[in-house]
């Protein structure tokens, strides 16, 4: 490494936020980068620790001891290339993933790690602004075509790497924009949609053709593809929400977190919303039900939108507050985190269950909830309800935000007649990533479930390769 002492020497340093008070105001990033120097500092305390865990960590296998050096040199040049290797889209995951790369880090042993994601952003940023990044067109075309299905990161990746390939690749959108969740999932104070758009533009320049509005199984019919491809990739994420089945589940004003977040995503693009379908939270008591990356984007764009208060209730116990290395180290642990969307004014509560949602005149005006005991019975744990513990809390709108169980069935999976596994996520494996039916493959949530946008652009980039094998026998595309 450049500097081997730099661990010792240099203290871990992370990019700052805007003040609440500031931040709350609009829905831009308010994430404040850091100074190039200060970057390589940081870069600077990579250590040569023999085993680079970052790499398990990682499941885009970015090699972050490397460009970590490159940036303590000061060839960012280098070290752009050196990210894009393996990381289609550095820009999407320096600002929304989770960093499990920072988890495994060596220095996470003293809970002192790289701020490895603030330097992948960091280098990514300064591509674009330096004029770095070019489409990368092929010198061949193989005259094969290639439909991908689902535009969100592991559409997005596996296109890319086709068209890389020199196949004609079209990906199919069922939304009126590209992007999937990356579009009207992630709120824009995480990640502004112009980074979308000019990632759009570099792939339109290497030969993908983008067709929105095209609903496979429904407006398109899903024999066009397999009558008119060499292969099809479907790339359609984890769609169908976990469901609140008590009673009073249908009041006015109980949603899923994913016809809610999407809205607001709209209205900053510059659509109208209906007033009738218009899901506010302005000067309303908001209860999110579910404790992940989900219910706090939903907590984040209703003190945007002026919510009275926001209270986000969890099912699960409360993690605890630091972790057992000896026990979990490097793999991603089980402990308390806030996210930045929580620090802005959010009531949490763990171990809660929600019997029954109380309206008034149709609409929703309280929900009733009791507290758990969870307990270990036969091995596994199990909830039991706690006598005399129930309570009410005002509820004006209720957002649920309990994850997704599988892909959506009806129209594009039942068309094709294609195996699920027993979760009811398409069957394929990471080997070739094929479904059961000839040329059909499979990448991201819609074959693993839900997960992270590394994963999926991992199993993107994965599935292209796999498909390349298929197509021309062999493949130079990078797995």
């Amino acid at each position: 490494m450049g500097k081997p002492t730099g661990f010792m020497e240099i203290s871990r340093q992370d990019r700052k936020y805007m003040l609440v008070a500031d931040r709350t105001q609009h829905f831009r990033e308010f994430v404040i980068p850091m100074a190039d120097e200060e970057v390589r500092k940081q870069g600077a305390r990579c250590m040569d620790c023999g085993i680079p865990f970052c790499h398990q960590g990682c499941p885009v296998n970015n090699l972050i001891p490397d460009w970590n050096d490159l940036v303590y040199e000061d060839n960012w040049r280098k070290a752009l290339d050196t990210l894009h290797s393996t990381n289609n889209f550095p820009e999407f995951t320096g600002r929304i993933c989770p960093a499990p790369c920072e988890a495994a880090c060596t220095l996470n042993l003293n809970d002192d790690p790289v701020t490895i994601k603030t330097i992948e952003c960091a280098i990514i940023d300064k591509g674009w602004q330096s004029g770095w990044v070019k489409p990368q067109i092929p010198q061949h075309r193989t005259g094969k075509r290639v439909a991908v299905v689902g535009s969100g990161p592991a559409g997005l990746a596996c296109a890319q790497q086709l068209a890389r390939a020199g196949h004609a690749v079209a990906l199919y959108e069922k939304a009126d924009r590209i992007g999937g969740l990356l579009r009207y999932g992630i709120p824009d104070f995480k990640m502004e949609k112009h980074l979308i758009d000019r990632r759009i533009a570099q792939m339109q320049a290497e030969g993908v053709i983008f067709r929105p509005n095209s609903h496979i199984g429904r407006n398109v019919p899903a024999k066009k593809l397999l009558d008119e491809y060499d292969a099809i990739v479907l790339a359609g994420g984890s769609e169908q929400p976990r469901d609140l089945n008590v009673p009073g589940r249908e009041l006015k004003g109980v949603h899923f977190a994913m016809d809610f977040l999407p809205q607001q995503n709209r209205r900053l693009a510059g659509d109208t919303i209906a007033e009738e379908s218009c899901i506010s939270a302005q000067d309303k008591h908001v209860i999110v039900i579910g404790g992940g990356d989900t219910g706090s984007d939903c907590i984040g764009v209703s003190i945007r939108q002026g919510a009275a208060s926001v209270t986000q209730i969890e099912i699960l116990p409360k993690p605890p507050v630091k972790e057992n290395k000896g026990l979990t180290w490097p793999h991603w642990p089980n402990k308390m985190r806030t996210s930045s969307s929580q620090e802005e004014g959010c009531e949490r509560d763990w171990c809660v269950a929600t019997q029954w949602i109380e309206g008034e005149n149709g609409q929703v005006k309280r929900i009733h909830c009791v507290r758990l005991d969870w307990r270990q019975e036969g091995g596994r744990w199990v909830m039991h309800e706690i006598h005399g513990s129930e309570f009410t809390l005002p509820a004006d709108l209720i957002l649920l935000a309990m994850g997704f169980v599988h892909p959506v069935r009806e129209g594009l999976l039942s068309d094709l007649g294609v195996k699920l596994d027993e979760r009811g996520n398409i069957q394929a494996t990471t080997v070739n990533y094929q479904t059961s039916v000839d040329k059909i493959f499979t990448a991201g949530d819609m074959r693993r479930g839900q997960s992270l946008v590394v994963w999926a652009i991992r199993e993107g980039r994965q599935a292209a390769r796999a498909v390349d094998e298929y197509l021309m026998g062999s493949s130079d595309l990078p797995r």
